[in-house]
């Protein structure tokens, strides 16, 4: 995501960073089990939406109410909680052959294969936006379609096998959202889902417009709420049971610190967060959860760090670099949540 969309065609994005290390021969098979189909011709039409309106609409989870731990609407917010709430789930048998996508100011597409790290090239995108516009945000649906959102405030849809690209009737600054953080959830715990996004709170603005669900049959934007407290600049990650994840900051400066919270994705309040206080989103940054791990995409020097939470050890660790500045990260619902 990028930082203020008044500086999009002059800021650059990531951090730089050490040299990323180089694919192995297993990551050229993972890539290909990863991507699913990832045609266009085999794509979500959108129909495994539920339709907008009405409560609970997605049919997310609402952590206060899964949660036995307090709530204090006005007070410190819990930590985040990763553990997986549903086992046995058979709608993913291929599960860990999923990878983490990532879009780069640069129009490159690479696979990025958490296990051990690595970054795989997949393609230069070419999509219809307007010259000298760039990737801004992106997420990725359980087929492997890739949902890019461009400087020119419109959505792409790319394929992560090849990276073709094509344009969707997507219009921009629907009910004041103009660019945005992106990311699946499932609703309950799948096999449907709904494409999240949060907008971009820059410079001028008293606060985010809000979480908003986007149908890919129609693509219309439906506001879910206001972010309660406030978030600035949000990136999201969902899950496979039906949470939703943001990596963002607090005020117009794009940190540290950082911080990743759950959000309700029927109200759009954090119900939980971990604050980050060394982790600077820098000129561009990105999210992702995979394994039971959160991936922050952070470009404060140049090029990107890929920087690891892991809740079940508290443990914050650099586990990646790449020389380019990465600005949108997706994975499918069906990556594996331990």
């Amino acid at each position: 995501m990028r930082a203020i969309v008044s500086t999009v065609m002059t800021s650059p994005r990531r951090r730089a960073l050490a040299r990323a290390p180089r694919v192995s021969l297993l990551l050229l098979c993972l890539a290909a089990c990863g991507s699913r189909t990832g045609l266009f011709g085999e794509e979500d039409d959108g129909t495994d939406l539920l339709p907008d309106g009405g409560p609970n609409v997605d049919g997310g989870r609402d952590a206060r109410r899964d949660s036995d731990a307090p709530f204090f609407p006005d007070g410190p917010l819990p930590p985040i909680d990763a553990q997986p709430r549903d086992a046995n789930r058979t709608d993913c048998p291929d599960a860990e052959a999923t990878l983490v996508y990532v879009v780069t100011t640069e129009n490159e597409l690479f696979s990025f294969y958490p296990v051990d790290g690595s970054f795989k090239f997949i393609s230069k995108i070419a999509c219809p936006a307007p010259p000298g516009d760039t990737p801004f945000s992106m997420a990725v649906d359980r087929k492997g379609v890739a949902y890019v959102e461009f400087t020119d405030q419109r959505i792409y849809r790319v394929s992560t096998a090849t990276g073709a690209c094509i344009g969707t009737t997507f219009q921009p600054n629907q009910q004041g959202f103009g660019n945005f953080g992106m990311g699946y959830a499932t609703n309950d715990v799948g096999p449907t889902e709904t494409l999240f996004v949060a907008g971009t709170r820059d410079q001028n603005m008293p606060a985010s417009p809000g979480l908003a669900r986007v149908n890919t049959s129609t693509f219309q934007l439906t506001k879910v709420g206001n972010f309660v407290p406030d978030i600035a600049r949000a990136e999201l990650s969902g899950t496979g049971d039906g949470r939703l994840y943001a990596f963002y900051t607090k005020g117009i400066s794009n940190g540290p610190p950082s911080y990743i919270g759950e959000i309700d994705t029927n109200t759009a309040a954090v119900v939980a967060e971990t604050p980050f206080p060394t982790v600077d989103q820098g000129n561009g940054w990105a999210f992702a959860f995979w394994g039971g791990d959160f991936y922050m995409f952070t470009a404060p020097n140049g090029g990107s760090d890929v920087t690891r939470y892991r809740p079940i050890d508290n443990s914050v660790t650099v586990v990646a670099t790449l020389p380019t500045r990465i600005v949108g990260a997706g994975v499918s619902t069906c990556a594996p949540s331990q």
